[in-house]
């Protein structure tokens, strides 16, 4: 069976294949002939970075999993500027990110085509919002393309970089989970000569301080042409062949369904046995082609706009239609919910009120059973891995501060420390500001080590927080050195796992791997130490009882204390080992050791062991366990113990 990344450089045209919607993407941009692709993994568009790092040096591509979103966005762009085809991707809140030179650089526009794939995650299956991008695009008046399916992401993917070249400007293709992790027929298309023999291309950048330096009096230059663009961009789209309609001419009712929402709209009526309707299909969100709108709204009596999250073409729409003076009814978020992941349901019931229709089953007695069948099925909380490093670094900042001692964390699998029984996690808010967190209630609650009424000795809150190593560098350096520069006093555990585990097991600074050969890795401990922090240390979080002695010595010190707890993360590391066909070591509970106390489950909480209310005792389950050994070390009876060649 061929792999995903031979069959996105097959050389094949018309051959349908079966891709993911990020997997199709990266096809799209390698028939674009794509020169530059950088990017931040962020799901739901990691595939798309991941895609991409594996196929580029064969095909002539420089990728790079850059620092951050910001500095992605600002290779790619500059690429553009020299005339190359570049994209970099990122999920909804890493636009935050990037959106300094997103919106300060939209008037200087591009000559190569630039491509910015943002995926939305509506209902926040891996996110802490779910901001509608297409907010972002009418604000700084960038053109959004919108999928319905793995193929026409494909195609979308290309006609943006034509848009993007064809008008100097930006243009985002914007996903959302769905449709970024929808599998679905895909048909190849051409593929350039460059990508096919791998010709890596070079491009030429042209000074031009008028355009390229944005000071005020450019700036001002800017506005009025970027107003400009994006009409004549919205006149464009009116023979996008993303947006067309359907249904029957006659019709005195109409639909308005952008992006993935289509689909759903599609199933509704099927569903409602509804034929007789017209539907705009808009996959173009923003801005919406007044001229097919124009055409579609002729003759109709009423109109619903289904669309997910914020309500976008909804305003556009009912703007167009004050200023010509149309007084039909446009109904959109008052029948559709602004929150959550658009579904069948959700665009049946709309529909259904629209129309003043029964819908076809009775979803309230559904939600009823569901409630009562959820009632009587054990819930299953996410948990981190059996082995670890982080479960035994939380287990040790617990042991070694106390838990009345202020946990502020950041965004990773370690976030999940917030569960029990590790409970070691108070505040999450964004990539990087579990350092700032710190920081900031440390001023609070115990002033700067620099003032000279700072609060010392058993007075003084403690405050330790975690951050992973591919999320200080995206964004915890510059907070790290605020905190170091404005002397707070708290304790910083990284929590090194050596990968960016959470979104891929993709390279970091910390691990020195690129897409393109061998980077120069960067210690942080080193980084920490040129910052001026006043202790750093490093330790392994398998060795607890020295993880924990550490952590209390970095307690004692007045300023900025920096622990790296370093350990490969454990499900990369049992990959590795399968792979290669080696076996680990496993633990098993010695009956007659365990006296029950629980503290295994109730305190360290490996996933690996449970209860056996028969025999009162602990037990670990020998497909789940690792061989970390974390058990061994935190029994105070010595009941874990290594198994020996064939016990089990």
């Amino acid at each position: 069976m061929a792999k995903v990344t031979d069959i996105v450089l097959w050389d094949k045209p018309g051959e349908k294949v079966i891709l993911l919607g990020n997997q199709a993407i990266a096809r799209g941009a390698l028939e674009a002939n794509i020169a530059v692709f950088a990017a931040y993994p962020g799901t739901p568009s990691s595939e798309l970075t991941d895609t991409m790092a594996m196929v580029a040096k064969k095909a002539g591509v420089y990728m790079e999993y850059s620092t951050n979103e910001k500095v992605a966005f600002e290779t790619a762009l500059s690429a553009a500027w020299a005339g190359l085809r570049a994209m970099t991707a990122m999920k909804h809140v890493g636009l935050n990110v990037a959106a300094d030179t997103f919106m300060s650089a939209v008037g200087m526009g591009v000559e190569g085509g630039f491509v910015i794939m943002v995926a939305d995650d509506p209902s926040m299956w891996s996110s802490q919002n779910e901001q509608d991008t297409r907010v972002y695009a009418k604000f700084a008046n960038v053109p959004v393309l919108e999928p319905i399916s793995p193929h026409e992401a494909k195609e979308m993917t290309k006609y943006a970089f034509e848009l993007s070249e064809k008008f100097k400007h930006f243009v985002i293709l914007r996903t959302t989970t769905r449709s970024s992790h929808a599998r679905g027929d895909v048909v190849l298309g051409e593929l350039p000569e460059e990508i096919k023999t791998g010709k890596r291309k070079f491009g030429e950048f042209k000074k031009d301080p008028s355009r390229f330096v944005d000071v005020p009096a450019n700036a001002r230059r800017f506005h009025p042409q970027i107003l400009e663009k994006i009409e004549k961009i919205r006149e464009e789209l009116n023979n996008c062949p993303f947006n067309w309609i359907e249904g029957k001419e006659d019709a005195k009712v109409g639909i308005i369904a952008p992006g993935l929402s289509y689909a759903y709209v599609k199933e509704a009526l099927a569903w409602l046995g509804i034929e007789d309707v017209k539907i705009l299909k808009l996959g173009t969100p923003f801005p919406v082609p007044y001229g097919l709108l124009e055409k579609f709204i002729d003759g109709l009596e009423k109109v619903l706009i289904v669309e997910e999250l914020e309500p976008v073409v909804e305003e556009q729409v009912k703007t167009w239609a004050y200023d010509k003076g149309l007084t039909i009814p446009i109904h959109g978020k008052d029948l559709v919910p602004r929150i959550y992941e658009m579904t069948t349901r959700r665009a049946v019931e709309a529909i259904a009120k629209f129309l003043g229709l029964e819908t076809p089953i009775d979803f309230a007695e559904l939600d009823e059973k569901y409630k009562k069948v959820s009632e009587m099925v054990p819930p299953r909380p996410p948990s981190l891995c059996p082995a670890c490093p982080h479960r035994n670094t939380f287990y040790a900042i617990k042991k070694a501060a106390t838990p009345r001692a202020i946990f502020p964390s950041d965004i990773g699998c370690y976030t999940l420390g917030v569960l029990p029984p590790l409970k070691a996690v108070d505040t999450t808010v964004a990539m990087g500001g579990s350092i700032g967190v710190a920081h900031g209630l440390s001023i609070a609650l115990n002033g700067s080590v620099a003032e000279d009424e700072h609060k010392e000795g058993k007075e003084k809150k403690v405050i330790v927080a975690t951050i992973g190593d591919s999320t200080f560098f995206h964004t915890g350096l510059p907070a790290l050195a605020n905190a170091i520069y404005n002397r707070s006093n708290v304790v910083i555990v990284v929590v090194d796992n050596l990968v960016t585990a959470m979104t891929g097991d993709q390279p970091n600074p910390g691990t020195g791997d690129t897409p393109h050969g061998p980077g120069k890795q960067i210690k942080i401990e080193e980084v920490a130490r040129a910052l001026g922090a006043d202790f750093v240390a490093v330790v392994d979080p398998y060795d607890i009882k020295a993880t924990t002695e550490t952590i209390k010595k970095a307690l004692q010190v007045e300023g900025v204390s920096v622990v790296v707890s370093r350990r490969v993360c454990a499900l990369h590391r049992i990959g590795e080992l399968r792979r290669a066909g080696i076996k680990w070591p496993l633990y098993q509970v010695n009956e007659e050791k365990c006296t029950g106390c629980k503290i295994c489950i109730n305190a360290y909480g490996c996933p690996a062991i449970y209860w056996d209310a028969e025999s009162g005792k602990a037990k670990v389950d020998p497909l789940m366990c690792w061989g970390c050994g974390g058990c061994a070390q935190v029994c105070p009876f010595d009941a874990f113990e290594k198994v020996r060649e064939g016990e089990l």
